[in-house]
């Protein structure tokens, strides 16, 4: 161990000696015995003092035997040699997983950009649901990875999402409210005192009858944070069939099959370069037709009056 680590930590130490690690394997190294200082285990609150010798015995990331690549199209915004930003559609799982063994993004990706096999979940960062769609980041090395988490982390990445939900939203806010399991309803979120904490900010951005096109910013990232944030305040997401059971009375709110849930613009810094960089998704053909139906309808409306 360096000596200019004396009085540190182990897992202090190991974190500025591997940065390309993130903090949550390193310490699952240590709990696992892969590292060793002078051939013995230590707990990671030991301090060191210099010139012990370190070994560390990196567990290897492979993909699991059931994840295989798979040839399904990808809509690539954006990469190169450490990152791939894709355009998700609505209907598309982000990971294989109970009920859904294969025809997801990870197997894709592992089509589409083999070496990701090396790196933790194919390099997944974070998450869409199912039947959201648009933009997310996916690392191609472990230093990418290990970066962007930290970004998340830090929240600096910038996730910006347009939503149509139920009833009108006549002025923006902030939802700060923690999001935790179900308690009754395992399956699904809600807002919960022992849950995570979650801040959700939004604005709306166009008006029509019983609903309302808004904008909303994470400030962090829970599952199914938007969905249940503004469920929690009274305007939940159309077509939602988790969280917003109901009928508006409006022909073609009611017939929209998914949640309204489009992320559309992602920023963050390059993990290699440091460069800023921001990218902006389309609003797909099935929200957008909607929207224009609305619009049209709104519009004719009006007319009448």
């Amino acid at each position: 161990m360096p000596t200019e680590h004396a009085g540190l930590r182990l897992d202090q130490s190991l974190a500025r000696l591997l940065p390309e690690h993130s903090r949550n394997r390193l310490q699952s190294w240590l709990r696992e015995g892969r590292v060793r200082i002078d051939g013995n285990v230590r707990d990671p609150k030991d301090k060191v003092w210099g010139g012990e010798r370190l070994l560390v015995a990196e567990a290897e990331a492979v993909a699991p035997d059931e994840d295989r690549a798979e040839a399904i199209g990808l809509n690539v915004v954006y990469e190169d040699a450490h990152i791939v930003v894709i355009d998700k559609p609505a209907g598309l799982v982000v990971h294989p997983g109970s009920g859904v063994p294969s025809g997801t993004l990870l197997n894709a990706l592992l089509h589409h950009a083999p070496r990701v096999a090396e790196v933790p979940r194919a390099g997944i960062v974070h998450r869409l649901d199912k039947d959201t769609s648009g933009l997310l980041v996916v690392a191609k090395t472990l230093e990418a990875q290990t970066d962007l988490v930290r970004q998340l982390q830090a929240r600096s990445v910038k996730r910006q999402y347009v939503a149509l939900v139920h009833g009108i939203v006549e002025s923006g806010g902030t939802v700060d409210a923690a999001i935790g399991r179900h308690p009754i309803q395992r399956t699904k979120m809600a807002v919960v005192g022992a849950g995570r904490h979650a801040v959700t900010h939004y604005v709306p951005l166009e008006v029509f009858e019983r609903a309302t096109l808004v904008q909303c910013n994470l400030e962090t990232g829970r599952t199914h944070q938007i969905r249940v944030h503004m469920a929690h305040i009274g305007h939940p997401l159309v077509g939602d069939p988790v969280y917003g059971k109901r009928k508006s009375g409006v022909a073609l709110l009611d017939a929209f099959p998914r949640q309204a849930l489009h992320a559309l613009r992602l920023g963050l810094i390059h993990p290699a370069s440091r460069a800023p960089m921001e990218w902006e998704a389309p609003v797909p053909h099935d929200l957008a037709n909607l929207l224009a139906g609305l619009r049209t309808a709104h519009v004719q409306a009006t007319c009448d009056v």
